[in-house]
Formats: C-alpha cells, structure tokens, sequence
C-alpha cells in the first residue's frame, strides 16, 4: 500500500535512491548485472534531462512526453559521428533504445508511486507516440550477405594484419576485435553474454570446439563454432591475449589494452574499427544487437531450424525469433526456385 504522506524528493535525488535499490537487488542475485546497469544508466539519463533539481512529485505526463522527446533527439554516444561536422551529426537513438529507455521510466515510476516519491504515476498520463518520437519504424537491422561478407572479411583480414609500426606490442588489439566481429556475427550473442565470457567457457567436444555461453534467468547453452571462428579463437588464446594480459583479469576472454575485461560500450568501437577496413559500397554501420540480429536472419533464411536458431540466441520461446526476421532481397524468389514439390528449376 502507498503510503499517503508523499516525500519531496528532487529528480536527482530519486535516481540516487532508486540505483542504490538497484545494486542491493543485484547483490542478492534478484536482477541479472546487465539489467541493473540499464535501469541505472537510463534512470540517471533521465535525470539529467527531466533536472536534477526539480521535485520528481511536481512532474506530470507532458513532462515526460519532452524527456522522451529529448532522449530521442540525444546523440547514441555508442557509435561515432560518420561526418567531419561532429556531434551534430552523430546517429541519434534508435527505435529500439528510445522502447528500452521507456520501459526503464516505467519501472522507475512504478518504483516511485509504491514508496511514496510521486502520488500519481505521470506515465498513465503519457501521450507520446512511437511516430512522434521518430521511432515508429526501425531500419532495417540485418546485414545483407555482400554487407555481412565485407564485415567479415575484414575480421579475418586482421589475423594476417601486419603490425602497426606506431604501437607497442602490448597494445595490439587485431587478433581481439577480429574475434569480436566473427563471434557477434556467427553466434548472435547479446552483448552481455560476450563481455561476460572467460576462456574456460571454451571447450572441445569430439573435434568441435563450443561456447558454453551464460544467458539471461541463469540459463547456459552451448553453442558450436564454426571452424573460421575457431581458428581465430585460437590464434587469440595463443597470440593475442597474451600481450594484453596484466594479470588483473586472470579469466576474462576479451581484455582491453590496458589488461581490464573489455566493457560492454567498447564492443561498439571494435565494430566500427573492423568496419573502416570494408569496402565503402559493402559498408553499412551496424550495432552489437545489429549483428545478432544478422544471424539470425541469415539462418533463418538458409531454411536452418527454427528450434535450432532459437537455442543459438539464447530464447525461451519460439514466438520470439519474429523480432529477429527481416525480408531479404531475392530471398521468395530463391525459395521458389528450389520449391519442395516442384523440384530445383
């Protein structure tokens, strides 16, 4: 029951409170980390958009219509601007990030109206939609084969890179980000599940070497590789870890230059590393879930098994894999040339 004596905390002050709750429920295993770092990090976002300084009571509906409104108008700090005009001309957030956004202001307001912050939720009184935010149709998320082949490419590409006459051997990062790249692309791991990695995770069976890959709600897969991946998996244990290792993160598989695990907003900035070395006209900029997205379009279009495609990414539910399915180009009329009853034409 909300208590009826209502607590004039500010914005700031909410936000404060509400990530300390968030961390004690990390703590006792009640959230995954990967959740509390979202919640937190968009909780302060909000913040600093809504004023630290006002009272979180005193906002109404129309004030978190303009907040959203600014969230989507705000530079994506994950990805680098594709002009020399800077910031201005950065991506701005994408239809996917300002839905998460909304729903981490959901459950803070929910947070808020059961421990006395606000007497009424201001969401129910919310009258902004996707359209108006320009967030009602993403682009299309999924590399096409010639783009997917580029990103590629130029993955394997830094495996026989020469070295950089302008860096220190402990600084070499090629071996790394071609391991990046290939794995996001062939696996579709979240990007959680990739920076959590460590190198007992790996394994050989029979021949094939595995991932054992530590998902949402503490459930664990194993997932094959395939053998170009492997190959470079290798070539990073033997060659590339070793020089990035400073012996802090004895586990971790993915280290920076600096010998720390590698963070979750840095994978960004290895992806668009890997993607200045592909030809311009293959050359599309694309995110982490981007990538695990390209899988398993890719896979389900190459008629792999929808259960099987599942247990890859990581989902409970079959249902889900829609959100991963876009159309390709020509892809009806390949199926129709190789039409079960009609034979190959």
């Amino acid at each position: 029951m909300r208590p009826t004596d209502v607590q004039r905390l500010t914005v700031g002050e909410a936000a404060d409170r509400y990530a300390e709750m968030i961390r004690a429920k990390t703590a006792t295993g009640a959230l995954a980390p990967g959740t509390a770092e979202v919640y937190t990090r968009d909780v302060h976002t909000f913040a600093e958009l809504a004023g630290p300084d006002r009272v979180l009571d005193d906002l109404s509906g129309a004030d978190v219509d303009e907040v959203l409104l600014k969230f989507a108008a705000k530079p994506d700090g994950r990805r680098r601007s594709p002009s020399p005009a800077g910031p201005a001309s950065a991506p701005r957030q994408s239809p996917s990030s300002q839905s998460r956004f909304r729903r981490s202001l959901s459950a803070f307001f929910r947070y808020a109206a059961i421990t006395g912050w606000v007497q009424l939720n201001p969401m129910r009184a919310v009258t902004l939609k996707p359209k108006q935010r320009g967030g009602l149709r993403a682009e299309r998320r999924a590399l096409t084969v010639e783009q997917a082949d580029g990103l590629l490419g130029a993955a394997r590409g830094l495996v026989e890179a020469p070295a950089d006459p302008g860096r220190r051997s402990d600084q070499r990062t090629e071996l790394r980000d071609a391991l990046v790249v290939l794995l996001l692309a062939a696996v579709g791991p979240r990007v959680s599940e990739l920076t959590r990695a460590n190198t007992e995770d790996f394994f050989v069976n029979d021949g094939t070497r595995y991932w054992r890959i530590f998902g949402k709600g503490g459930r664990t897969r194993d997932v094959p590789l395939p053998r170009a991946v492997a190959v470079v998996l290798d070539a990073y244990l033997a060659d590339g870890r070793p020089v990035l290792d400073r012996g802090r993160e004895p586990k971790a598989l993915l280290l920076s230059w600096r010998g720390r695990r590698l963070a979750r907003g840095d994978v960004q900035g290895v992806i668009d590393r890997v993607l200045a070395r592909v030809e311009p006209e293959r050359r599309r900029s694309v995110t982490p879930h981007g990538l695990r997205h390209t899988t398993a379009t890719h896979l389900l279009a190459a008629a792999t098994d929808m259960d099987a495609v599942r247990r890859v990414l990581g989902h409970s539910d079959l249902s889900t894999l829609g959100r991963y399915r876009d159309e390709l180009p020509g892809e009806l009329e390949a199926a129709m040339r190789v039409h079960p009853l009609l034979g190959r034409e």
